[in-house]
């Protein structure tokens, strides 16, 4: 990698840094590109040179971090051994990416975050195309083993990740009614009895 290659990555990751900083601090209201150059004392040429607009930065930085959340799953599903297994892996992968990962956690599961899956959804599924696409072949070949119902590709993904993504969302809403960790420890027998065959 070139120096300016280098250079480039460094503000980039400075101005992807600093927007997450700025929305956790001051929330979606807060997020603005004057809050984000001034954070990360980048000029606001370079943030449009390096993303085009304001916009391409939040994205940016959300399929980041969506990435790695579904990094984190597939590693839990392709690592485990029964249809069971992987649901449960699946289900604490889940829960500890938002146990350790608050700060994106939170955007991940903000308004902001859902606007932009309602807006440009396909675009979003599209850049995660290979992860996705990984998941739904452990699934396929779960359903064809005979191991999970055999429903709509969609309706298993909504069985198995709703009940998890409503307590994440419970969790970093500031509400203090559930724990994680026994959330990860309940959620994936009653979750499989859902989509078992």
């Amino acid at each position: 990698m070139s120096p300016k290659q280098q250079r480039g990555e460094v503000t980039s990751g400075l101005l992807l840094d600093s927007a997450l900083r700025v929305f956790i601090a001051s929330g979606e209201q807060g997020l603005t590109v004057n809050a984000v150059v001034q954070d990360s004392g980048v000029s606001l040429g370079s943030l449009y040179h390096h993303f085009g607009s304001f916009d391409g930065l939040i994205a940016t930085l959300s399929h980041r971090w969506l990435d790695r959340l579904l990094g984190e799953l597939t590693t839990a599903l392709r690592d485990s051994g029964t249809a069971r297994e992987g649901i449960a892996a699946a289900v604490r992968a889940y829960l500890t990416f938002v146990q350790e990962h608050r700060d994106p956690a939170l955007l991940l599961h903000s308004p902001l975050a859902d606007r932009k899956s309602m807006t440009r959804g396909r675009e979003f599924r599209d850049s995660q195309e290979a992860r996705i696409s990984e998941v739904a072949r452990w699934i396929r070949l779960r359903t064809e083993s005979g191991e999970l119902a055999p429903l709509p590709l969609p309706l298993i993904e909504s069985l198995v990740m709703g009940p998890v993504v409503a307590v994440a969302r419970r969790s970093l809403s500031g509400i203090d009614d559930v724990d994680l960790d026994e959330a990860a420890r309940l959620l994936p027998e009653r979750i499989w009895r859902s989509v078992r065959a």
